[in-house]
């Protein structure tokens, strides 16, 4: 079985090639509500725990947190639903409106009731959970109506998902039809299941059970790789699916094929907070690989890591671009990793240093091989500030600045080096071609260029003196280029 994984150089272009992509998602939506408050008492009238309610947050659930997720990692797409013709539906439309890149072909059934799921928290303990929901089958009306919707826009995308909540919109009737559509149109269908009989997803191309649906499912015990294996070879056999991907919480994934050697997929390192939500999150990122033309091994990569993200936060959550970029970068960065930053991270790590009286300085480049021209940079604009921001470019904006055949070295390699040097005090990775969207969100009090440049075409320049900052042009050590360095290399 392999147990490898791909280096961050090939993995990294896939994370940001995901907006690309288009999914369409199908199956039970609902509202999910959490009430947060304290408890500090106990009911007078019962023995039971009084909930101080402090706030209220409502967000999509089901088939809406699949397309919640698609949405936050840029891409676009739709869902085909039902709703009840009360107030949740309502609210339902209104966030995925608010969405942005998701279209919402929903179906109004009068008299059936939106499903809500409300949890009542105090501090990070949950309390209980009220749902109110119709799980009765659709009628043959509403049936047609969510098959038209299907087949009048499947051909738009590169994946569909079936969010499976046994809530009554995914019909043995409905998944079949959409198979058959799926299969003409050539785009793969991926199903998170419900319930033990999974042959009502014959034709799937993968399912996505975690470890307790895989054994309900065969009546296998699936403790150990090689029980997953088998119980996963015997389920695609019984069910008639191509694969089967198995979400094992904190041993990782399981990805088996028809044809071809399992893979397991280690869990990414993070405290695990809360997993609600954790598999809307898979089925959502390995749809967006598929469609972009990953593989099935490389989309259930990606898939792994953004579960490792959205655990370690609280509710249905989602996971950003910016943010499986920043755990693909520490996952390899060693000593390097608390200087490797996201833009949030170092928004908050620049506050506190002005908070405590530093001054911030800010530079970037590519620095691509790393050579005395460049130590000689950043030791000068490190003394000219208390702490050193370096933005790096990352590889695709550095194959934009310098051609198809640089970097030489990976992003995450590069900011290992500029990490473990002791002018440079924080760094973040960044795709633009210039860095202005971080000068303007940083605003730094010194932005450091090399005296190569002029001041007037330092990106940057205006804004930083604009707001009071000062522009410095460091002194360029003469006879040091990565560009000459390689054409050395190659001969020229």
């Amino acid at each position: 079985m392999s147990k490898t994984k791909a280096s961050n150089d090939l993995i990294l272009p896939l994370v940001e090639q995901l907006k690309n992509a288009r999914v369409l998602t199908i199956g039970d939506i609902m509202l999910d509500r959490y009430i947060k408050g304290t408890v500090d008492r106990i009911s007078p009238e019962a023995p039971i725990p009084v909930l101080h309610i402090k706030n209220e947050k409502v967000m999509l659930g089901g088939s809406g947190n699949v397309a919640a997720n698609v949405a936050a990692l840029g891409a676009s797409g739709a869902i085909v639903s039902v709703l009840g013709d009360d107030g949740a539906g309502v609210e339902i439309t209104r966030l995925v409106r608010k969405l942005g890149t998701i279209d919402f072909l929903s179906a109004t059934v009068p008299g059936r009731a939106t499903t809500i799921k409300s949890r009542f928290v105090a501090g990070t303990q949950q309390m209980m959970r009220a749902d109110i929901e119709d799980a009765s089958p659709l009628d043959k009306n509403a049936e047609n109506e969510i098959i038209s919707r299907v087949k009048s826009v499947i051909k738009n995308f590169g994946a569909v998902v079936l969010s499976d909540y046994g809530k009554g919109v995914l019909s043995e009737n409905v998944i079949s039809q959409i198979v058959k559509m799926a299969n003409k149109a050539k785009v793969t269908v991926i199903a998170d299941p419900k319930g033990r009989d999974y042959s009502r997803y014959r034709g799937v191309d993968i399912i996505t059970p975690n470890k307790k649906e895989l054994s309900e499912a065969t009546g296998m015990t699936v403790n150990s790789d090689d029980e997953v294996i088998k119980a996963a070879r015997s389920l695609i056999k019984s069910a008639g699916v191509g694969a089967v991907l198995a979400t094992r919480s904190e041993k990782g994934m399981t990805l088996v094929s028809a044809k071809g050697t399992p893979v397991h997929l280690k869990a990414e390192s993070l405290d695990v907070y809360d997993v609600s939500g954790a598999g809307d999150t898979v089925v959502a990122v390995l749809a967006l690989g598929i469609a972009n033309g990953n593989s099935a091994e490389q989309a259930a990569k990606l898939a792994n890591i953004a579960a490792g993200i959205v655990v370690g936060k609280s509710g249905t959550a989602t996971a950003t671009t910016s943010e499986m970029i920043h755990a693909i970068h520490k996952r390899e960065l060693g000593v390097a990793e608390a200087k490797v930053m996201n833009a949030e991270e170092m928004g908050l790590r620049i506050s506190s240093w002005r908070d405590a009286g530093l001054s911030v300085g800010f530079t970037n480049g590519c620095f691509d091989l790393l050579h005395p021209g460049h130590v000689s940079l950043l030791s000068e604009a490190r003394a000219q500030c208390d702490r050193l921001v370096v933005g790096l470019n990352s590889d695709s904006s550095v194959k934009k600045l310098k051609g198809k055949d640089r970097p030489i070295q990976g992003e995450t390699s590069r900011a290992q080096v500029l990490g473990a040097m002791s002018a440079v005090d924080a760094i973040v990775i960044f795709s633009e071609q210039t860095p202005l969207k971080l000068i303007k969100t940083f605003k730094p009090d010194v932005l450091i260029k090399g005296a190569d440049y002029s001041k007037d075409a330092v990106v940057g320049a205006d804004v930083v003196e604009g707001y009071g900052g000062k522009v410095y042009l460091a002194k360029i050590k003469k006879g040091h280029s990565t560009t000459g360095t390689v054409k050395k290399m190659n001969g020229k």
